[in-house]
């Protein structure tokens, strides 16, 4: 007898939807999970692990089922199937208990919370390489709301293919994001951002850091794009992550194994340790890093390799991490980056790092980003892209700027990303900079023949322009693109005026922040007060 019937049942049914149609898989799984979260007493971070919990243990099933009839055919009662069988396989084991068909049909006064629990701990006791990674706490979801997740989940191992998992993951990462708001931007960065990164970066094969590594996106759209370029991600990229936060250590790793894919992510705070012996140890860096933090102690950091051109004197880490980025580079290595965009006019000690920054050559690219592309600030930011490989090439010299503040797809009042064609088109040009040859998978041929009709490099005011190190020497040491590629329109007096603005509108959203997260411990320690 399986579990009864129980009052909460969500209106959105996969029952409706067609597993051929995977978009609309997607969107209904997820419109059926935010409903349950909705009727239930959780907040989306208390509800996200669960459910990602839910997606992983559907996606080892699916693997688990398509590898096991063989194996099985192939077994003996002098050698049966073993563990070892399906680890030849690169396929998790899952034990009977811990496999949603099983879970789903417990009798009804079985104590499912519980029972999940344990199918996760069995999950992991079987894969050594999973200790420690998938969620608990399935006691704590209300039953009616457990319930409904397990028949949600239970038929997908069987009606949907390996990769489906990787985006539904990926769905619900960047939904719950959403949801949380700034909490949910320390552990994702938006996929067009990041695809964006990846397209300009371009890590064919090596090896891939990132320090800040949160859900793991950025490995996620390497391997994607080493996929897109007919390779296979497993053999030509090796992954090493850093994450300072507990608990997302757990959804980089999960977000890894559902695509296919294995790495060393360790918990460790990037300011103070080192895990991976980064400096001069990798071919590609990639991060999203948080913005102006203060009250890093730089006496602690004192000679340190990761930091090569000296100690920012201002309380802010910008700095520091520009150069982390910078040191982990082999001789040949790449790194892309999100930076607050007041990082690259900052003044004084930091300006005298980033002199010696862009007079090692190693400054290859700057995008200039719109606001609203984040959860956690509206802000615009710019990406930063190093390329050590350049000295000694025509492009020694220089940098390409490249304005794309006014390149954008308006999702909603409040939220932008990149179509498809945005992202082709912008690493299109970086390509025609490094006279290589563009893509025309995406649809950004249009725009390539709009401003480069002769399918070769020149500066397009409003868009782009390569800035010898001399003139950006004459701007003061300036990275910012408005100031290269801007409108021809402004004059530099309203550019000068656009910067400050911008830096003192980062100052004062931080601020805004800081004091909202003090109002809320005020109002917390007089509730208590009040309550005695």
């Amino acid at each position: 007898m399986g579990i009864a019937p129980e009052p909460v049942v969500p209106p959105v049914s996969l029952r409706t939807v067609k597993t051929t149609d995977l978009g609309k898989v997607r969107a209904t799984l997820w419109a059926a999970a935010d409903e349950l979260r909705a009727n239930s007493k959780l907040t989306p971070g208390q509800y996200r692990d669960p459910v990602l919990g839910l997606v992983f243990l559907a996606y080892a099933e699916n693997r688990f089922e398509a590898v096991r009839g063989e194996i099985e055919t192939r077994a003996t009662k002098r050698n049966p199937a073993t563990i070892a069988d399906f680890k030849a396989r690169s396929v998790l084991y899952v034990p009977d208990e811990s496999r949603l068909s099983h879970l789903v049909d417990l009798p009804e006064g079985d104590d499912v919370g519980k029972a999940v629990d344990q199918a996760m701990r069995a999950v992991e006791a079987a894969n050594p390489e999973l200790k420690d990674i998938l969620p608990r706490g399935y006691q704590k979801l209300e039953r009616s709301t457990l319930i409904e997740l397990l028949r949600m989940f239970a038929p997908l191992p069987t009606q949907l293919e390996g990769d489906a998992f990787g985006f539904i993951y990926e769905d619900f990462l960047s939904n719950f994001a959403a949801q949380e708001g700034k909490g949910g931007g320390e552990y994702f960065t938006p996929y067009s951002i990041v695809r964006l990164i990846v397209e300009i970066l371009e890590p064919f094969q090596g090896r891939v850091l990132d320090p800040a590594c949160g859900s793991g996106g950025m490995f996620v759209q390497c391997a994607k794009f080493v996929e897109r370029h007919h390779e296979s991600a497993t053999r030509k990229l090796s992954i090493y992550g850093a994450e300072k936060t507990d608990d997302t250590v757990p959804l980089a790793k999960m977000n890894l194994a559902l695509h296919g894919l294995s790495g060393d992510i360790r918990q460790a705070n990037s300011y103070y340790e080192d895990p991976h012996g980064a400096v001069g140890a990798f071919d590609y860096v990639m991060a999203n890093p948080p913005f102006n933090v203060d009250k890093v102690k730089k006496d602690q950091l004192a000679g340190d390799k990761r930091f090569p051109f000296g100690m920012p004197r201002n309380d802010n880490a910008n700095y520091l991490w520009i150069q982390e980025f910078y040191s982990a580079l082999k001789p040949d290595g790449r790194a892309g980056f999100v930076m607050a965009n007041s990082a690259g006019d900052a003044g004084h000690s930091e300006k005298e790092i980033r002199k010696q920054i862009v007079e090692s050559g190693a400054v290859d690219v700057m995008v200039a980003i719109s606001s609203n592309f984040f959860y956690t600030v509206t802000l615009p930011v710019t990406l930063w892209f190093f390329d050590k490989a350049k000295a000694g090439t025509t492009r020694e010299d220089t940098v390409l700027f490249l304005d794309a503040r006014h390149i954008y797809n308006q999702i909603d009042r409040a939220h932008r990303d990149f179509k498809p064609e945005q992202i082709e088109f912008l690493a299109n040009v970086v390509r025609l900079y490094r006279g290589e040859d563009v893509e025309k998978v995406a649809g950004s041929e249009t725009l390539i023949e709009q401003h480069f009709p002769d399918g070769t490099y020149v500066d397009v005011p409003g868009l782009c322009k390569i800035a010898t190190r001399a003139e950006i020497e004459a701007q003061g040491w300036s990275l910012n693109p408005g100031r290269y590629a801007g409108s021809a329109a402004v004059d530099e007096d309203d550019e000068e005026f656009v910067v400050k603005l911008e830096e003192l509108y980062e100052e004062f959203t931080q601020l805004s922040g800081e004091a909202d997260s003090l109002r809320a411990k005020v109002d917390a320690a007089m509730q208590g007060i009040l309550d005695v």
